[in-house]
Parts: structure tokens; C-alpha cells; sequence
């Protein structure tokens, strides 16, 4: 592999984070059937990249430093 990114844009990075909290919840008696856990982690995604774009649009827009 070439190309990086950081480890919250990672799918299996995710997916794995939602199967341990399906595992947790499953200890405490909530199951997560797996169709759901891919959505889940569907949804994280989008909002992980929804937030890093307004975090850029905040940051260029609070900037005191012109672009060169």
C-alpha cells in the first residue's frame, strides 16, 4: 500500500471498533445483527467526513494568514 490516510477515514478501522461495541452490547443482553453493524459504520464514515470538511471550511475561514 501507497497511499495514507488517517486512522479514523479507515473502514476497517471502524468496522472493528463496531464489533467490539457489538460484542459489549451484546454481553449486556442488545444484539446487532452484522447488516446493521455495516450501516453503522456507513454513517460514522459519512459524519467522520462531513465533520473533517467543516472543520477545513472553519479553519480557512479563522485564519489570520493569507494562502500563497
Amino acid at each position: 500500500m501507497v497511499d495514507e490516510k488517517n486512522w479514523y477515514e479507515s473502514r476497517t478501522i471502524w468496522g472493528a471498533l463496531m464489533a467490539v461495541t457489538a460484542s459489549f452490547a451484546g454481553m449486556a443482553g442488545v444484539t446487532i445483527d452484522t447488516m446493521t453493524q455495516g450501516e453503522l459504520v456507513e454513517a460514522i464514515i459519512q459524519l467522520v467526513g462531513g465533520a473533517g470538511a467543516l472543520l477545513a471550511v472553519y479553519g480557512r475561514l479563522a485564519a489570520t494568514n493569507i494562502i500563497r
